[in-house]
């Protein structure tokens, strides 16, 4: 494999299938929390009741929500311990009180593109819960696109529980380019799009956004171990020493078509959020 997947572990469909599909949508019902409102850490709890500290549980990676309707997106890597039985969960940002263990269903996976939809179960948006969405962009980032990712990883990494507010942390970027790989054994190769900043034991299944837009481009798939032509930074023309690698967000469109999950999305030529 050309991607080390770390955990804690172009089509335009506007009304297809009964599909509501808003453009020129903002980066959430509630702005105010912004980008890190939609996003979630995937987890499993390991204590039945809270402590002092919460739940404690183990960390597998991120996920966002792209709509009122309690959906998120993810790296499908990010699952694959739970294939035994385990239920997944997310914690879910309440406000002024500390984060809240919800259990979330897998309701449609895509194994050649390692792309995952999860339903929130309740939905948070639905009760008092300080939590956003953010639209999704179909189109494909050219390089030297600057890009924003953020992700969600414990504050203590060897020891996380509930309680314990999450570490943001964001990292502006640039993409570079294109290459393939095969994401899942047995399936045909399917096409990354690598960008100039270290992907870190964690943030798999976080967003890559298009900086001016705040709109997701793309879905952290990990650490890009191979190297490649591009060698230099798209603005500062700086050595890259660590790459990152992302799942093209166009991938997802059709996963959520085929299921009937509306999404929001900005229109590709805005150059600021709406």
């Amino acid at each position: 494999m050309r991607i080390q997947k770390k955990h804690g572990m172009a089509r335009s469909v506007l009304a297809a299938a009964g599909l509501c599909l808003v453009t020129s949508a903002p980066a959430g019902t509630k702005p105010e929390l912004g980008i890190v409102g939609a996003i979630c850490p995937v987890v499993y709890p390991l204590d039945e009741s809270s402590g002092e500290r919460g739940v404690h549980y183990t960390f597998y990676g991120n996920a966002f929500f792209i709509d009122e309707g309690g959906y998120l997106l993810t790296a499908a890597h990010v699952l694959s311990d739970f294939h035994d039985g385990g239920q997944p969960h997310i914690l879910v940002r309440r406000p002024e009180a500390p984060p809240r263990v919800l259990k979330v269903e897998v309701a449609a996976a895509d194994t050649l593109h390692d792309i995952a939809i999860l339903r929130a179960l309740p939905n948070p948006f639905a009760g008092k819960y300080a939590v956003a969405f953010l639209p999704l962009a179909n189109e494909k980032p050219v390089p030297g696109t600057a890009v924003l990712e953020t992700a969600l990883r414990p504050s203590r990494l060897n020891d996380p529980h509930s309680f314990d507010a999450p570490r943001v942390e964001r990292s502006l970027a640039g993409v570079l380019g294109y290459t393939t790989t095969t994401l899942e054994q047995g399936q045909p190769e399917a096409e990354l799009f690598l960008f100039d900043h270290e992907v870190e034991r964690g943030q798999s299944g976080a967003p890559v956004l298009a900086e001016g837009t705040e709109a997701v481009l793309g879905i952290v798939e990990g650490q890009w171990l191979r190297g490649i032509s591009l060698v230099k930074r798209p603005s500062a023309g700086k050595p890259v020493s660590n790459l990152g690698a992302a799942i093209p967000i166009r991938y997802a469109l059709p996963l959520l078509e085929a299921n009937h999950i509306r999404w929001h999305a900005i229109d590709p030529a805005s150059k600021s959020r709406e």
